[in-house]
């Protein structure tokens, strides 16, 4: 099993030329939030900006359209009808593949709610997406009604899951996926060779294809609602950069990781927030700029 150092991200850390302009720098098509969970899609939205991508593309219900807009005003804001559950609506999924064909990223799940719309949306993401995509949250809870998916998919696929969202993607109980994780992690990834699997909590593991890194960086004062929605962004922005998702998994875990190192010591692991933990990523890259 391999663990990540600095040196590993400053090897493939996506080039920035001098005469790079947004177009050069990757889009990344983002479909999170809902009513009552705006906060995800900001903390998603911000953690890629901050990660490098040249252009952000937001799906929203409209129904927090206005938290968003004043959030966070580097993104390029795309409204879509609500649906019942206030969450972006099934009928916006044509105009969403299409959004997608033009990004090189595609991040789908934070804070959208389970729901039927949404399971809609990404199960159509999953047939049709040429890009890479990330599912999160909702997106891997979708996923899990139907994981097959995962065996006929067109591009590659990163999920991100905590225990619990791996055990229902999965079946397998959560005490055997805490007790057998490089176990659990290794055969899911042999049996989706198209997916990079990041399975969360102390010591995050990252595996495709039966190759597993181990996580050292964070902390415990990461454990707070948005952390993850952060990880999401982080990744996202990578993969949108064009940085393979294997890659940007492993880089994004690290990177995530050390800006909560950074943020714990400013601000404490008890006063910690994933908003503080943004705002230290420029710190992580100036270190793997130099």
């Amino acid at each position: 099993m391999n663990t990540i150092h600095l040196n590993f991200i400053k090897q493939n850390m996506p080039s920035r030329p001098d005469n790079a302009h947004k177009g050069a720098m990757g889009s990344l098509c983002c479909i999170t939030g809902s009513f009552g969970y705006a906060g995800a899609a900001v903390l998603c939205a911000k953690a890629a900006l901050r990660t490098g991508v040249g252009l952000l593309y937001q799906v929203l219900p409209e129904s927090i359209y206005p938290i968003f807009a004043s959030s966070v005003s580097e993104a390029v804001c795309v409204p879509t009808e609500d649906s019942a559950d206030r969450t972006v609506s099934q009928n916006a999924a044509s105009y969403i593949l299409s959004l997608i064909r033009k990004s090189s990223a595609c991040v789908i799940g934070c804070g959208m709610k389970s729901t039927e719309d949404t399971r809609i949306i990404v199960e159509s993401i999953l047939r049709e997406s040429d890009v890479p995509i990330l599912l999160d949250a909702d997106g891997i809870n979708a996923l899990s009604r139907n994981i097959h998916l995962l065996e006929s998919c067109k591009s590659e696929v990163v999920l991100t899951p905590h225990v619990k969202e791996f055990s229902r993607l999965t079946g397998l109980d959560t005490a055997y996926i805490i007790e057998n994780r490089v176990r659990v992690a290794e055969e899911f990834s042999r049996q989706y060779p198209n997916t990079t699997l990041v399975l969360k909590g102390h010591r995050t593991l990252i595996a495709k294809d039966g190759e597993i890194y181990e996580n050292h960086s964070g902390n415990a004062g990461m454990a707070k609602g948005g952390s993850g929605d952060a990880l999401s962004g982080i990744i996202g922005s990578l993969i949108a950069q064009g940085v393979s998702p294997f890659k940007a998994a492993v880089m994004g875990v690290f990177i995530h990781g050390c800006a909560g190192d950074i943020a714990a010591k400013k601000y404490s692991k008890t006063s910690m927030l994933p908003t503080d933990l943004i705002s230290c990523l420029p710190d992580v890259f100036s270190e793997a700029e130099k």
